[in-house]
């Protein structure tokens, strides 16, 4: 099951957009695309380049609290990398392991580079949620019923705890846990948390202002309090592990989401597509980034392989 998973995460994933063509037409899905405008992808640009060093500046927040080494430029150059390869690789966390596991053999601790990775994203979930509910409590979304989604939390939690205690009798897995735990006790600092929670908070709304400008795009006008609670919702939905480069749950749900609000499904699908390349653009400037470390990276290996022929000219030079 673990060899075919990826395969079968692509498969429902294209299921649902097959799906939602048949239903809605692919109609939906070219206005998605002939929206996208100048404004568009220059607000795309921008409002990727605040949430990226906003997220940079959290993992180094979090990366210098455990003890690695790491500075705001190098974080930015490798969350727009990390970002980049997310969204054009099917599984969607490829470039935060890359990230995470780069940086911990550059500090020589990978166990901790990924665990400040894992707490980076955590805590930028965490806040996510914390907002999510918030919204939703103030403005709930119409046709929403917030009993099921506390069961299915409670549901969640309980699974982790059993896999938590069943984890802890087997030697590595309790030696992972009880690293974790030191870690992100340390994180609990006064120094630290807060500005962790600032910064996320600000990356929520930068990727809420990001979904502005996809519906206004796409033609919708609606106003900010009816979006809210289906941005917020369509922003948790995407962590579902189950798309194609971020395409597939999230259109599903919006067209739903913007149904049951009144708002059209078609004009929630072409919205979600509008949103899926915006965030393709934002994350763009990592392709720079790729060609820059590949071009540092040859440049280095040709000045290691002059470094050792030149012994082997000075003996041939000796020998004549």
């Amino acid at each position: 099951m673990k060899k075919f998973w990826p395969w079968l995460r692509l498969v429902l994933a294209l299921g649902i957009l097959v799906a939602l063509g048949v239903r809605l037409g692919t109609g939906a899905f070219l206005d998605g695309l002939r929206a996208i405008d100048a404004f568009s992808v220059a607000a795309a640009l921008a409002i990727g380049l605040v949430t990226t060093v906003l997220s940079a500046g959290r993992w180094v927040l979090v990366a210098r609290r455990l003890g690695l080494p790491l500075t705001l430029r190098t974080a930015v150059s490798d969350y727009y990398r990390a970002q980049l390869v997310n969204a054009v690789l099917p599984a969607g966390v490829l470039g935060d392991v890359h990230r995470a596991v780069n940086h911990g053999r550059e500090s020589g601790d990978v166990g901790r580079g990924v665990r400040a990775v894992f707490f980076e994203r955590f805590a930028g979930q965490v806040v996510l949620i914390g907002i999510g509910l918030a919204v939703l409590l103030t403005h709930p979304a119409p046709g929403l019923d917030l009993a099921p989604n506390g069961t299915a939390v409670a549901l969640v939690l309980a699974g982790l705890a059993v896999l938590t205690a069943v984890g802890w009798h087997v030697r590595p897995v309790r030696r992972a846990l009880v690293n974790t735990l030191a870690d992100g006790i340390r994180l609990l600092s006064l120094r630290t948390w807060p500005a962790v929670i600032g910064l996320s908070a600000a990356t929520v709304a930068g990727y809420v202002a990001m979904f502005l400008v996809a519906a206004r795009a796409a033609g919708s006008d609606a106003t900010v309090t009816q979006l809210a609670p289906v941005v917020v919702l369509a922003l948790l939905i995407m962590a579902i592990p189950v798309n194609i480069g971020g395409f597939g749950p999230r259109e599903a749900f919006l067209a739903v989401a913007f149904g049951a609000a009144g708002l059209g499904a078609a004009q929630g699908f072409t919205t979600g597509i509008v949103y899926g390349v915006l965030a393709l653009i934002a994350a763009l400037p990592g392709a720079v980034v790729l060609f820059l470390s590949r071009r540092a990276k040859t440049e280095e290996v040709e000045v290691v392989a002059e470094g050792l022929g030149q012994p082997r000219e000075q003996e041939l030079a000796l020998a004549r």
